[in-house]
């Protein structure tokens, strides 16, 4: 040991041993959210949003989401049916001393058990399906499905009881999503205006612009004053909570804070700088909003007008079981009877972790067999069998126009900004 030439590492002041690209001013900027605010132990914490919390987690997945409400509604009610059959064989077992791991009845097909339902069990709670429990949810990027949401059968609702505790909320409110901490893919967001999935992004954390009680009622706005006195002191008073939303996302977009901040932003939740000119971010608060809409409502997008070239030797046909790009990227198989061509490549330069929105799409939309209990992921559209079809133009404008959209934020920012190598952002 004596002939090792040693290296000695110092931590930093948050006890980070490896410090190699992590930038130090990053801890100046206005954090996006603190453990403090959110637990209620600090009465006005410096932060921009109070609470905030992880994608829903139902380890349960084949179970508590469909493409279609129906068969959702069908397979959880068959779910219900042989865990309340448990609890009543639970509450008859009398002197058995069984623990509860031995005790349930293990059948992939019938049910899923996970610490949280035993629990349900072991006091003896019984479970009664709603319909109203059915809703919409973000599965993956640019991927709605729905989704049970009831205590009893989503392992880890976390903060989404008061942030989409009932349907109309879904009208009014929004979430900016971005990948959590210990992420190893690059970071990434995503708004979303129904429940996301704790997989939709890596590790999704969400920050919701509003806050509710359990029963929908009682709405705060969750940007703290705090963070709105910065704002309006750095740029006057007419800014807007929402102002402060539509920057944070644009923001959290731009390419040059994502790569300066990329090690940053793998052990930490963002923060958030301050521009130096008004100018400059007024401009971040339009396309912060321009972004926005366009992430919320792809599915009215505009479609880009791909070549719709058909195969005349089988029938033609709407159904997808699982589409592929060709190699080249510039053309999706949709199915043997339908490909659709002319992709432009800065496509696949809107990219949300290690994908692009477009293959995003081509994963999940497509037909998928869990082997354990046999069911059945089938995306296809009784109601709108062209869905899918159309869905891909829709996303190929989207990542076009936010490409578009994130090169006019990058040409916005000036030396002055403090964006920059030489000068960088304060607060």
């Amino acid at each position: 040991m004596n002939s090792i030439d040693w290296q000695e590492l110092q931590p930093d002041e948050n006890y980070t041993w490896l410090t190699e690209g992590i930038r130090s001013e990053f801890a100046a900027f206005l954090p996006i959210g603190t453990k403090e605010a959110k637990s209620g132990r600090a009465a006005s914490s410096p932060t921009i949003f109070k609470n905030y919390g992880r994608g829903v987690a139902t380890c349960r997945d084949d179970w508590a989401y469909d493409f279609d409400s129906s068969k959702l509604a069908a397979k959880i009610e068959r779910f219900i049916d042989t865990y309340n059959s448990e609890v009543d064989r639970w509450r008859r077992r009398g002197s058995n001393t069984l623990s509860i791991d031995n005790f349930v009845t293990y059948d992939d097909t019938k049910i899923k058990w996970s610490e949280g339902l035993k629990s349900h069990l072991q006091r003896s709670q019984y479970i009664q399906f709603s319909d109203g429990k059915v809703r919409s949810s973000f599965y993956r990027p640019f991927c709605r499905e729905w989704i049970y949401f009831d205590r009893g059968l989503i392992e880890r609702v976390y903060q989404f009881p008061q942030i989409f505790p009932t349907h109309t909320t879904e009208d009014e409110n929004a979430v900016i999503c971005v990948s959590g901490i210990g992420s190893n893919k690059p970071f990434h967001t995503l708004v979303s205006t129904i429940i996301p999935c704790l997989d939709m992004l890596e590790k999704t954390q969400c920050f919701p612009y509003y806050t509710y009680t359990d029963d929908g009622k009682n709405r705060r706005e969750n940007i703290t004053d705090w963070a709105l006195s910065q704002f309006q002191g750095k740029y006057g008073s007419e800014v807007t909570k929402w102002n402060i939303f539509h920057y944070v996302y644009a923001l959290l977009h731009h390419p040059q804070y994502r790569e300066r901040y990329a090690e940053n932003l793998k052990r930490d939740l963002p923060h958030i700088p301050l521009l130096q000119r008004k100018e400059a971010f007024l401009v971040f608060v339009r396309i912060g909003q321009q972004l926005m809409e366009m992430h919320l409502r792809y599915e009215q997008a505009k479609e880009y007008p791909l070549k719709w070239t058909e195969n005349n030797d089988v029938p033609f046909s709407w159904r997808v079981e699982k589409m592929q790009l060709t190699p080249d990227k510039t053309a999706v198989i949709v199915n043997q009877s339908l490909m659709l061509e002319g992709i432009p490549q800065e496509t696949f330069h809107y990219e949300l972790g290690n994908r692009s929105a477009l293959e995003w799409v081509i994963d999940q939309y497509q037909i998928k067999v869990d082997k354990r209990s046999g069911i059945v992921s089938n995306p296809n559209q009784l109601d709108d069998e062209e869905y899918i079809v159309h869905l891909v133009g829709k996303v190929v404008t989207v990542s076009i126009e936010t490409v578009r959209l994130v090169t006019e934020l990058s040409q916005t920012i000036t030396q002055e900004d403090g964006m920059s190598e030489e000068a960088l952002p304060t607060v």
